[in-house]
């Protein structure tokens, strides 16, 4: 199996709700796995002090209760992921009990190197949802550039994507990374986007930069920075195996806030996912790093790949 995904768990709706994100979207892929993964957090326990009676004790008591639940929600999950077209050597899960932050230790898994994507769930816009937003997707967004970061905000039933395109590289990136994972979904369908924002310029085309990425043949031959790169990205798309019918260029549109205009015409055009690429960490918060983080924000019922 070709591509594998971390999906974290916690037993939540929301949850589920990725679970069942990823049937909609990969019931038929034979080239994808799914790792589930589960983090139990041992501060908080107030029994460290076993540990110097029970020098042999490696976890407490209710840590180890907290990681027998964690295994019965991964495996219910795995049921699900089974019933619904997964085979069963495509879906492997594990449960870590930690004494550092539970976040910290789900961006450690991740950071491994083995895989292609993080899927988590969001719990939605509000007082509720602002706090695990801020406790856990905002940590990883911040912090996870290793691997591209799927959030899934509510219950998605469309397989369309609406693929930011900028003259940015990350943008670049961001194509080869959906096409790369949908090329076996008959079903995906990209729209391509481009959300001009008013009152600012353009950034300029990179060449440099796409050179050493895709090569100066490639880029000499596909390339139309007078086009915002349209045609570079459905190149992009169609060399990894998606068909040219699945993919559609959208008029450009315009607007004070692109984030606004992408999730706007995200709804518009009946699309499940909008995927946008992102600068790289520690650069500096221009154009194309604060409409990723905007969109984040804002969307609801709704999944945002972030790539970069």
């Amino acid at each position: 199996m070709d591509k594998k995904i971390l999906v974290a768990i916690d037993g939540s709706v929301y949850s589920l709700n990725s679970i069942d994100y990823l049937i909609r979207l990969f019931r038929g892929d034979k080239n994808l796995s799914l790792h589930l993964f589960s983090v139990v957090s041992e501060s908080g326990t107030g029994q460290n002090w076993m540990y110097e009676v029970d020098s042999l004790r490696q976890h407490s008591p209710l840590a180890e209760r907290r990681r027998v639940t964690a295994e019965r929600y991964l495996r219910d999950a795995k049921t699900r992921l089974i019933r619904n077209g997964f085979s069963d050597d495509s879906v492997t899960f594990s449960a870590e009990i930690t004494s550092s932050q539970s976040v910290a230790a789900i961006h450690h898994e991740a950071n491994k190197g083995i895989y292609d994507a993080l899927v988590i769930g969001r719990r939605g816009i509000g007082k509720v949802g602002e706090m695990f937003f801020g406790s856990v997707s905002a940590y990883l967004v911040e912090k996870c550039h290793e691997v591209p970061i799927w959030i899934i905000d509510g219950e998605i039933t469309s397989s369309r994507f609406l693929l930011a395109v900028h003259t940015m590289p990350k943008s670049l990136m961001a194509a080869d990374h959906l096409g790369y994972i949908v090329q076996a979904n008959p079903e995906a369908e990209v729209l391509l986007y481009h959300s001009k924002i008013l009152f600012r310029k353009e950034p300029k085309v990179s060449l440099e930069e796409l050179h050493q990425m895709w090569g100066k043949e490639w880029c000499d031959k596909y390339l139309d920075p007078d086009n915002y790169l349209f045609y570079a990205h459905a190149q992009v798309l169609k060399d990894n195996g998606v068909r040219k019918e699945c993919i559609t260029q959208l008029p450009m549109g315009t607007d004070l806030d692109a984030s606004r205009d992408l999730i706007k015409h995200a709804k518009k055009h009946k699309c499940g996912t909008i995927v946008v690429g992102r600068r790289a960490r520690g650069a500096d918060k221009g154009l194309f790093g604060g409409v990723s983080d905007r969109t984040l924000g804002q969307a609801q019922n709704l999944a945002l790949w972030l790539i970069g």
